[in-house]
């Protein structure tokens, strides 16, 4: 594993995909939104590299290292992982069967949101309004942790 140092200053990304074009087209994206970017190569790249940074966004291809979305170890490790643990980064799932930004597909993956592969080409726009839309909601969440924080409780 490439270790890459991620600092204060840094808006680190992580994405896992099976399918080179998809990957290429999520980093080249993220990039141009200013993301450091770090790629999985397997599910356990993904656990490792998820545990030891804070990625603002992390986006998943439905079939990473699977034939079939049960198959998919780095979704299922993601949605029992406790929210607290997973709460700092905005999930997207790129998959063909979804329909892009529907929030019960979402919900029942556990993610943010979830995107059709045929609108790769918009990624950059959907990342921000995902991530927009993530901050919006949470907004109050992180207000009320980071003053129990600061308060020593």
């Amino acid at each position: 594993m490439n270790f890459d140092f991620v600092s204060n200053e840094d808006k680190p990304a992580l994405i896992a995909f099976s399918t080179p074009e998809w990957l290429q087209e999520a980093k080249t994206a993220l990039q141009e939104l200013g993301f450091k970017v770090h790629t999985a190569a397997t599910h356990s790249d993904f656990l490792m590299r998820f545990s030891q940074a804070h990625y603002q966004v992390v986006i998943l291809e439905e079939l990473f290292g699977a034939n079939t979305p049960d198959e998919n170890l780095t979704l299922k490790a993601l949605q029992v992982m406790p929210v607290n643990q997973r709460r700092h980064a905005t999930v997207l799932l790129i998959g063909n069967a979804f329909q892009t930004f529907t929030p019960m597909e979402a919900f029942r993956h556990s993610v943010h949101a979830v995107i059709n592969s045929s609108e790769l080409f918009l990624l950059k726009q959907l990342v921000e309004k995902a991530v927009a839309d993530n901050q919006l909601f949470l907004q109050s969440y992180r207000d009320v942790q980071a003053r129990i924080l600061a308060s020593g409780r």
